[in-house]
């Protein structure tokens, strides 16, 4: 069965920072694209950033560059979105993603999301 655990999401001032993890299990994680997506207030989901995890490229959606980092630890099975100069349009529900093939959603996989507050 696969799992995806995400968890890291807390309240934080604008420009703050927070590292999400994401620990993944019942699938080959080395041979996976690995991704983040977020709520948006009223929309449906945004893609945030993807990586895959055999050579570690990644790509990130222009609302983050810059700000957001994507990394993985293959021996841990755990994906990484450190998030720093925080802004409170980035407040939602932000979700680990994998998928086999795809680097953007739909993905095949979705966890259960943590919560990331930015407000001062």
């Amino acid at each position: 069965e696969v799992q995806l655990l995400e968890s890291g999401g807390d309240l934080v001032q604008p420009g703050g920072s927070l590292r999400l993890s994401c620990t993944a299990s019942g699938f080959t994680f080395s041979t996976y694209w690995m991704g983040w997506v977020r709520q948006l207030p009223g929309k449906g989901l945004e893609w945030v950033s993807s990586l895959y995890t055999r050579d570690g490229s990644s790509y990130y959606a222009d609302s983050v560059k810059g700000r957001f980092t994507i990394t993985r630890d293959k021996a841990k099975n755990t994906l990484y979105l450190q998030m720093d100069s925080l802004k409170p349009e980035d407040t939602t529900v932000y979700y680990c993603a994998a998928d086999r093939y795809r680097y953007q959603p739909p993905y095949t996989y979705r966890g259960q999301g943590t919560q990331v507050t930015v407000s001062s």
